[in-house]
Order: structure tokens, then C-alpha cells, then sequence
């Protein structure tokens, strides 16, 4: 059994600039190229606890998709329903400014269809060998869709990870079937129709309680950057985590790194609060470095055993 990821591949171009950093300047620096994509950054980072995670996407058939199936099964992740196919991969370019924050950035989507035909060829196989399934909402409808009927089927919890917040919005009745929702504070605030900047932590910790009881949501976190993240379950627990305390680098991947962490932790029994408190620690160690992903840990370390109920 193991935690089942589904979505897409990028390959990052990052530039870095080594002074000030001078906006719609020239800025000298220096560009790194690594590998990315926000289920691909997912994937890894369980993976690199220790959890042996299962991969579905496609890459391309040069070498850097080559390079990226290497590097996922050197982190124990089984890319055996990883699909090589023209254009498989998708691109991402970035400058970020002197406190290593993205300043703008474009990106190239690739055509992820490939993945419906995996899905309805093994689909069967997948589900039942799973013990949770982390979905990329932002694909297509109908294998959104797909993923959430056969998780039904099979009574696999969905993480469900939303890139635009108009994709939640439009699939609210998906998101009531997601165990757990997470979203930083702007998109929370576009998704319920408040506004939630004035709020402190706390305040926003019991208003956040209080709106998925109305809406039916199972669980959802919501993240503030430097102060934090706040969390609720329906009908119980909810409080603020607070942030690690660290010298920011680079913050790309480190969204992805603090959902990777709780939809571990929530898969295998832990507490919402313990699994944001493992999310933030691994969102601040993504931080302070220029790669995507966590180093190498053993789940333990954050009370994670993989023979626990699922949820």
C-alpha cells in the first residue's frame, strides 16, 4: 500500500540575480535549471520520507525525462505508471527578487491526456493498492472526475491540490468530498467570499471552524506565509500553527513541501495540528535551499507509521 500522486512534470528555469535585485532591470546573476512541477515536488518529498509514494504522469522521451525518472526512483518513488510521451513535460521560468521570492514567472502546461489512458487501463490496480490518492485538480474535468469516482469506489481519501482557486470554486461539491483542503489566505478569501486580511490567527483560526461546518468541508488549513497557518475540522479540532523561524533562499516548492507533510501525516492517523506542524518543518527546510524538495528523512522522525488506519 502506498500514497498514490497524480499530476504533472515541469522542468524549472530560475534566475537569480547575485546584487539589489532591480525590477524591469538588467539584473546580473545566475540561472539554475532543476526539476519541478508541483505533484512532481510533492511526489518526491513523501517519497523522501521514507514512504515509497506511487507516481501517475508522463514525462518526455529525451533525456531529461529520463533524468527525471532516475532522480524519483533514487528518492524510492515507483514511477511504474510514469508514461513517456512527446511534449510530456511541462516549463517553468521564474526571476526571483533579492529576498528569494518569485517576481514573475511563465509557464507551459503539457497536455496531460495521456494520464486518462493510464487511468482507465489500471485504474482498478491503482485504487486498490492505495492508501491515499494526491490529485493535481487542475487537470482536465473529466479525469478529475475519474479519480474522485473511483476513489469513492474504493474508499481512498483524496488530497486534492488546486494551483487557480476558480478551479475549487467551480468544483465546490469536489472539494466536500476532499479530506483535506489546503489554500493560503488570499485564495481562502476568493473561495468563501470574505475577506480575511485584518483577521488575526486566531480570529481566522474560529471563523475558518465555523465556515466549513456551514459548508460541509471535511478539513482544511489555511497558510499565512511569515505568521504561519491556521487549521479546522468540521465539528472539531482547530488552532494556529506557527512558522518555522529561518533565513528564506529560495521559497519555491515550499507550498508543496508543507502539503506533502500533512497529507502524509493525515493519511497515516496523525492529528491535523501535528500534521501542519510536520508541514511547516518541511516548508522552512525547502526554504532555506535552492532545491525544490526536502532532503532525505525517515517518516518516524515525524510520528508516521505506515501501519496505522488510514483515515
Amino acid at each position: 500500500m502506498a500514497i498514490t500522486v497524480f499530476g504533472s512534470v515541469f522542468v524549472d528555469i530560475k534566475g537569480y540575480p547575485l546584487g539589489e535585485f532591480v525590477p524591469n532591470g538588467r539584473n546580473a546573476g545566475r540561472v539554475e535549471t532543476t526539476h519541478g512541477g508541483v505533484s512532481r515536488n510533492v511526489v518526491e518529498n513523501i517519497g523522501n520520507l521514507g514512504l515509497a509514494p506511487v507516481f501517475v504522469s508522463i514525462v518526455d522521451d529525451s533525456g531529461t525525462g529520463e533524468d527525471v525518472l532516475r532522480n524519483l526512483k533514487e528518492s524510492g518513488v515507483d514511477v511504474g505508471y510514469v508514461k513517456r510521451v512527446s511534449g510530456g513535460l511541462g516549463t517553468w521560468l521564474a526571476v526571483f527578487d533579492s529576498k528569494g521570492d518569485v517576481y514573475a514567472s511563465i509557464s507551459k502546461r503539457p497536455d496531460l491526456s495521456p494520464i486518462y489512458d493510464i487511468l482507465k487501463e489500471h485504474g482498478e490496480e491503482i485504487f486498490s493498492s492505495s492508501d491515499s490518492v494526491i490529485l493535481e485538480m487542475d487537470m482536465p474535468g473529466e479525469m478529475v472526475d475519474a479519480i474522485y469516482r473511483l476513489a469513492k469506489e474504493y474508499d481512498v481519501p483524496v488530497y486534492g491540490l488546486v494551483s487557480n482557486i476558480s478551479i475549487a470554486i467551480e468544483n465546490f461539491e469536489l472539494i466536500r468530498e476532499t479530506e483535506c483542503f489546503v489554500c493560503n489566505m488570499q485564495e481562502a478569501g476568493e473561495f468563501f467570499g470574505e475577506d480575511f486580511s485584518a483577521a488575526s490567527p486566531a480570529r481566522l483560526s474560529e471563523r475558518l471552524s465555523e465556515l466549513i461546518e456551514t459548508k460541509g468541508i471535511r478539513r482544511m488549513v489555511v497558510t499565512l506565509g511569515e505568521k504561519g497557518a491556521v487549521y479546522a475540522r468540521c465539528g472539531g479540532e482547530h488552532g494556529v500553527c506557527p512558522a518555522e523561524n529561518v533565513q528564506s533562499v529560495d521559497t519555491t516548492g515550499a507550498g508543496d513541501a508543507f502539503f506533502a507533510g500533512v497529507a502524509a501525516c493525515l493519511t497515516y492517523g496523525l492529528s491535523l495540528g501535528e500534521a501542519c506542524r510536520t508541514g511547516s518543518r518541511l516548508a522552512a527546510e525547502t526554504i532555506m535551499s535552492y532545491m525544490n524538495v526536502i532532503p532525505r528523512h525517515d517518516a518516524s522522525e515525524f510520528g508516521i507509521d505506515m501501519t496505522r488506519s488510514k483515515v
